[in-house]
């Protein structure tokens, strides 16, 4: 959810300068060449998922409004391009009244895309559209990359709570996005305080090992906590040893001891000596929690194991070992000049090798099978078949630069898991493999 929407004091600075300096010089000299203002269309794509991975998430769309809201050339940012002589007056005087008046079109945030999916149609004049591409996709490549780690990390725990915890492993303002696009792939929590002041994720958080050696005695730094949070809080029981801190909990905190956490040593075994000790106890409501590096195979690996949930932090913040998803930004179609009623022509890059693109506006729909499940991305230009109408992927996010599909981020969430669910079950193997849907086009 915007910030604005939640009434939080959050100042958004302009992301005019989150650009590549040749967007610039380019605007330049379409200015000059009397073609900046022809009609085009760019689309946003991938032309492969990373490697091994069945599906694609969209994560930032929401964050992509915002920027394209706050895409303003201030009296400081035209100084600095004046000052480094990056663009020529006429240019500077244009970015000053610059707003973006077109249209954009994409998948909903939360869904699911694959290999040439048209995840983001971007609509306008050349030169409010060629802005745009840097900041879109330092969004899009980043966020989509880890809704989709922490999508197959949920897999993974198979219901289990799941807690983000990895702004300690990343810079400090990817944390927030991260946080932000984890909820989306389906994490329950944060342990970042931005992001939960942002967003309005959840936040959890109690205590790290610093605040048991502070102390005396491993009872004495139980008791602090306990009589600071309650009995219902969680007590990190892996400083010294596990089944002596186990009994120290449960004699301070009693069966009303929210739960433990383990962040060491064989996660398998000492989750199941937990749990016997604590039902031993008479804790048997209290919860085990565990940290350690974890990714969605070492979750899996503990899919026997006696575990309520997950923290998970280095891996899911790093995509998993892919952060990013290698989307790009190409212009499709275009005008044959700057009359408003000239027609689009569709446009392409050709080239040697597997970067080239498929020109013209496409439309994206998603063919089911007899069962209702996912068989195909169908992706085409012009018209869409009928029986393909009501299946159609792109909705409408701004009309005539106004944001039209704001909306909480629950629904993308929401929206993620009703997504994955519609995919065939092989989707939900971790193993690598081809998307789990063929992109077919029309």
């Amino acid at each position: 959810m915007n910030a604005a929407d939640l009434g939080l004091p959050v100042d958004v600075p302009s992301t005019a300068l989150f650009t590549d300096q040749y967007e610039l010089t380019m605007l330049q000299a379409a200015l000059r060449a009397g073609t900046a203002d022809r009609r085009s269309v760019f689309e946003v794509f991938t032309r492969r998922l990373p490697e091994g991975r069945r599906y694609g998430v969209v994560a930032g769309t929401g964050r992509v409004l915002d920027a394209v809201e706050n895409f303003r050339f201030d009296a400081d940012v035209l100084g600095f391009l004046r000052e480094r002589d990056i663009v020529d007056e006429p240019t500077l005087r244009w970015l000053a009244s610059y707003r973006f008046r077109g249209d954009i079109w994409g998948y909903p945030e939360g869904e699911v895309y694959f290999p040439g999916s048209p995840i983001l149609r971007v609509e306008g004049s050349f030169a409010e559209c060629v802005l745009l591409e840097t900041v879109l996709l330092s969004i899009l490549n980043h966020d989509s990359a880890i809704a989709a780690a922490a999508s197959r990390i949920a897999i993974a725990a198979g219901g289990r709570r799941l807690i983000e915890m990895g702004a300690r492993r990343t810079h400090e303002l990817a944390a927030v996005a991260s946080a932000r696009a984890a909820y989306v792939g389906g994490f329950n929590s944060t342990s970042d305080l931005a992001a939960g002041f942002r967003y309005a994720i959840p936040t959890v958080g109690t205590s790290a090992h610093a605040f048991t050696l502070l102390h005396d005695s491993e009872r004495e730094a139980f008791q602090a906590q306990v009589d600071s949070l309650g009995r219902g809080t969680t007590l990190l029981v892996d400083t010294y040893d596990v089944a002596e801190a186990v009994r120290t909990a449960v004699a301070i905190a009693g069966a009303e001891l929210g739960a433990v956490r383990i962040d060491s040593g064989d996660l398998l075994l000492v989750a199941h000596r937990v749990r016997q000790q604590l039902d031993e106890l008479g804790a048997r409501n209290t919860k085990i929690v565990v940290t350690s590096d974890l990714d969605e195979y070492a979750i899996a690996s503990l899919a026997a194991a006696p575990v309520d949930a997950y923290g998970v932090g280095t891996q899911l913040v790093i995509g998993s070992g892919h952060p990013t998803c290698s989307m790009v930004y190409k212009l499709v179609a275009r005008a044959r000049s700057a009359d408003p009623r000239a027609p689009l022509m569709a446009v392409a890059k050709k080239s040697m090798g597997a970067k080239s693109s498929v020109g013209g506006r496409k439309w994206a729909a998603r063919r089911l099978d007899a069962d209702g499940v996912a068989e195909a991305e169908v992706i085409g230009v012009g018209e869409v078949p009928p029986e393909l109408k009501d299946r159609q992927l792109l909705v409408e996010l701004v009309k005539g630069g106004e944001t039209v599909a704001r909306e909480p981020l629950d629904a993308a969430r929401e929206r993620h898991i009703e997504a994955r669910a519609g995919l065939p079950m092989s989707a939900t193997q971790l193993s690598k493999g081809e998307p789990v849907l063929p992109t077919e086009y029309v």
